[in-house]
């Protein structure tokens, strides 16, 4: 069973802890939220993140999907 699916995922945290988790300040991920919400871009309701345009959110965050390459050079 897979924990994510059809563009939607548990998110069980709050925003201070996602804060806290990513080195970033409360303001910061409060405001990145409710700009990726204002543009229609994610949902948040009861824990779960809902990804309602995926293509748009891979612009916004300026998503570079070579990034995901695993038979590139080991790290370490």
């Amino acid at each position: 069973m897979y924990l994510a699916g059809k563009h939607r995922c548990p998110m069980p945290l709050e925003q201070s802890e996602l804060a806290n988790a990513l080195g970033l300040s409360n303001v910061r991920v409060n405001r990145v939220l409710q700009a990726r919400r204002g543009n229609g871009l994610i949902t948040l309701r009861c824990s779960s993140l809902v990804v309602d345009c995926w293509n748009d959110l891979v612009l916004a965050g300026e998503f570079d999907l070579a990034c995901l390459n695993r038979e590139g050079p080991a790290v370490g």
